[in-house]
């Protein structure tokens, strides 16, 4: 069990990093330091739209509409963090 507690840990730890490369790679690319146009900054981009925008939409359609500003990505990083804790404070159980 206690692999088990492991692995659902690094899942976590794995989104976390997917999300915080998304944030900024976002934040790169709407003050034009990167390129869309560049094939490696391209794909990296619509790879992770792709894997993380099955965890927005859910929640993109909970929070209300903020303009250009998207909170999506917050409110992600902060269950994902809040999952964090339900497990380590639950870790007996794994055991």
């Amino acid at each position: 069990m206690v692999s088990l507690f492991q692995i659902l840990m690094l899942i976590l730890d794995i989104v976390w990093f997917f999300i915080i490369a998304h944030v900024i790679m976002s934040w790169l690319i709407n003050f034009q330091v990167l390129n869309l146009h560049q094939q490696l900054v391209a794909q990296i981009w619509y790879g992770l739209n792709r894997i993380l925008e099955p965890l927005y939409t859910p929640v993109r359609r909970v929070i209300p509409n903020m303009g250009g500003l998207d909170l999506a990505p917050l409110v992600v990083l902060v269950a994902v963090y809040a999952l964090r804790i339900i497990l380590m404070n639950n870790m007996a159980a794994f055991y």
